[in-house]
């Protein structure tokens, strides 16, 4: 038996194994970035995606201070998004019909001449409600190609497929720490200069991504010529949709949450002004505590070994996301607000990540694109409806009252969610035993189960 001493002080080779076997024990969480393809587009996509998060808290404060009006902050919400709704489902088509990375690259590189536009605009001080209509759509037409083509492309990096949802996972970290960093230096940017600078900063942000794509090698199969019609292929795809519980029911509820949980971002303006009184700098904090609650669940999803478990994660994310937004709606306090949005953003990311990652595991590789499409419609398709409802909503009843009905509203979803739960796993069982992420069910217990 160890002496206390040694216990108390231990070798130095002790410590060595000790911290070899710790690294052992977590090596797990980061077994996706040993693909080259998936470094690359982790490190080009990090530097991006903070400068996307600073244009988006900078249009809304641009809007915002403009105008005045949480109606309006809701209509160019709506505008810059109702496009993906609508080509959601025919870019889904186009991209399992064509090369995904030829596709992000195109789209990667046109949003950077979106931004650009946008700082040329705000820099020179011409820039109006119209002009910052206009270049939303532009966005929006270009997130419903940009989405599908994202979400699917990313078996593509991963060559081992039971890496996959550690690659979303890790993908989602990346997504969080743009959230927690972005706004943050939005925040200062805005405070000592203007919104034009977030805009060119995110302008020049793009180039990251798309030397990162134009690095890898990505062994692209031939792509199989269509027999049939493009109408043809988005039908096959809705009716596998559809009609497939699993996908189906995850999908109803991610609508659900996307329509009325996930515009509460549209309405922050509102809150840091005239709710807790501050200024850019309380808009970029209050969306960094909601990014700091989304890394916290990211890290969590990281950790995970497998896929397995995570379907009821998702009501239950549903459950804290809801209940997170109901209470911040009574806050009126700063304090009290930004440690809510921590379990907002843990909510929100929890069941957004775990959706995914359990769409991308059951879906088959011919039908991934289009299936990837109708995620996008549901996730970034309905919050344009969701925005105009809430800014609608803010203008009629206030932005407090508005958080706490539609945080309501998720709540009952969630608790809809659970209900279906037994009906997901039958269907569910088959392709996990298929794939090997649980062991079938020996006969006899089958035949019993089946008396």
């Amino acid at each position: 038996m160890a002496s206390e001493e040694t216990r108390q002080n231990p070798a130095p080779h002790q410590i060595a194994d000790n911290a070899r076997a710790v690294a052992r024990d977590y090596s797990h969480a980061w077994r996706a970035l040993r693909h080259r393809n998936f470094r690359l587009f982790f490190g080009g996509q990090t530097i991006s995606l903070v400068g996307t998060w600073m244009t988006r808290i900078a249009t809304s404060w641009l809007v915002y201070r403009l105008t005045g009006s949480s109606l309006l902050l809701g209509t160019i919400s709506f505008a810059g998004q109702i496009p993906t709704f609508l080509l959601a489902p025919l870019a889904g088509v186009l991209v399992d019909r064509s090369n995904r990375r030829h596709v992000l690259i195109w789209t990667q590189t046109l949003a950077m001449v979106q931004s650009l536009l946008l700082a040329a605009l705000a820099l020179s001080h011409r820039i109006n409600i119209a002009e910052i209509l206009v270049l939303s759509v532009f966005q929006g037409l270009i997130n419903a190609f940009d989405m599908p083509g994202r979400q699917s492309f990313m078996v593509q990096m991963v060559e081992d497929r039971n890496d996959l949802s550690n690659a979303i996972a890790i993908n989602s970290s990346m997504v969080n720490v743009a959230r927690l960093v972005g706004p943050s230096l939005a925040g200062v940017v805005i405070a000592v200069s203007s919104e034009g600078w977030c805009f060119l900063i995110d302008g020049i942000s793009y180039i990251a991504v798309i030397v990162s794509l134009l690095m890898m090698h990505v062994p692209v199969a031939a792509l199989r010529r269509a027999t049939t019609s493009m109408f043809e292929q988005m039908r096959e795809g809705w009716t596998y949709v559809s009609g497939f519980t699993p996908i189906r029911t995850i999908l109803l509820l991610f609508a659900l949450i996307s329509l009325m949980g996930m515009p509460f971002m549209v309405l922050m303006p509102v809150f840091a002004g005239r709710v807790l009184h501050g200024g850019a700098h309380t808009l970029g904090f209050l969306m960094g505590a909601a990014g700091a609650g989304a890394l916290i669940s990211a890290f969590s999803l990281v950790m995970r070994r497998s896929v397995r478990g995570l379907t009821k994660m998702i009501p239950i994310a549903a459950l804290v996301f809801g209940g997170g937004l109901v209470l911040f709606g009574f806050s009126r306090w700063v304090w009290l607000s930004l440690f809510l949005m921590l379990f907002v953003g843990f909510g929100m990311l929890q069941g957004m990540t775990a959706s995914n990652t359990i769409i991308q595991t059951l879906v088959p590789e011919d039908k991934r694109g289009r299936v990837m499409s109708y995620y996008t419609a549901a996730f970034m398709g309905m919050a344009p409806f969701g925005s105009l409802l809430a800014g609608a909503l803010a203008h009629w009843i206030g932005a407090p009252r508005t958080v706490m009905f539609t945080g309501s509203c998720c709540i009952v979803g969630g608790l809809w969610f659970w209900t279906r739960l037994p009906a997901i796993r039958r269907e569910m069982r088959p392709i996990y035993e298929q794939l090997g992420i649980i062991a079938p069910i020996p006969q006899p217990v089958q035949e019993q189960a089946a008396r």
